[in-house]
């Protein structure tokens, strides 16, 4: 049960990381460098072409601009777990002795 709780509140927590990054972060960033959109930035491979059929063949490309996206996404919520785990870890030093799990001793 704990297991499915921390599974949907990380996709969750996710989903509000990814709009942070977005929506808050990532738009102030892009005017300070010139009014760039960080998701169009991208080095197109080969342009778009039509087949000898008459169909759309779109364009390769590497879209670096949304994997910046996705690396900051993955900073923030790398630290957040970081922080919780060290004060979780805090508060367990904090337990009084008799709560503690006590290693049982070795008879002799």
């Amino acid at each position: 049960m704990d297991m499915a709780v921390g599974i949907i509140i990380g996709a969750a927590f996710n989903k509000i990381v990814s709009s942070l990054v977005n929506d808050v972060i990532m738009p102030p960033i892009g005017m300070l460098l010139g009014g760039v959109d960080f998701k169009n930035l991208e080095v197109v491979l080969k342009g778009p072409t039509t087949s000898a059929t008459g169909e759309a063949i779109p364009a390769v490309a590497m879209r670096y601009g949304l994997f910046i996206n996705t690396c900051i996404d993955f900073l923030i919520v790398a630290f957040t777990i970081f922080m919780v785990i060290r004060m979780l870890n805090r508060l367990a030093a904090m337990r009084p002795p008799f709560l503690r799990a006590e290693p049982k001793a070795k008879e002799a």
